[in-house]
């Protein structure tokens, strides 16, 4: 499976990469909050990630109907850059340079993560992983990593 994700603001498009439909939205919810809500084309709020602590090295949760499910924490930040994904499942996106990630699910390599630039300078996401090992909040862990790594990944403007 191969899914794009577009960073618009305050805002995450993500499209099915191989008929270009899109399949979810995920939206930041209420003001200064950092909860973000990830909606089906029927606008169904599926799961939700919320940033439970802030600074270099934010934590993030997982939740379902207001339950968390998956605490999510960054391991590393400069050296290997590695995130973290613990609950029921256990998710590992490891890194050499931020940009590029190798998506681990119990230990196994299930497929990748690469950051791409747009020529608005925008942020994309082109995510890649084996069906089996895809549910919908995978989708939120990115939105984790463009939460934690995607600062550093922008172009600086003088």
């Amino acid at each position: 499976m191969e899914l794009l994700i577009s960073t618009k603001g305050n805002k995450y498009e993500v499209e099915d990469k191989s008929s270009g439909r899109n399949l979810y939205t995920v939206k930041r919810k209420g003001f200064g909050t950092t909860r973000y809500v990830l909606l089906d084309t029927s606008k169904y709020n599926l799961y939700s990630l919320v940033q439970t602590s802030e600074g270099q090295k934010p934590t993030f949760s997982l939740t379902h109907n207001d339950n968390g499910f998956m605490n999510i924490s960054v391991k590393s930040l400069f050296l290997d850059p590695t995130i973290i994904a613990e609950g029921k499942e256990n998710y590992e996106f490891i890194s050499k340079d931020r940009r590029e990630f190798r998506i681990m699910h119990n230990d196994k390599e299930v497929g990748t993560l690469k950051t791409l630039l747009t020529v608005g300078e925008e942020l994309q996401y082109e995510l890649t992983i084996e069906q089996k090992d895809f549910d919908d909040y995978i989708v939120l862990l990115v939105v984790a990593i463009d939460r934690t790594f995607g600062d550093m990944n922008r172009p600086q403007k003088n």
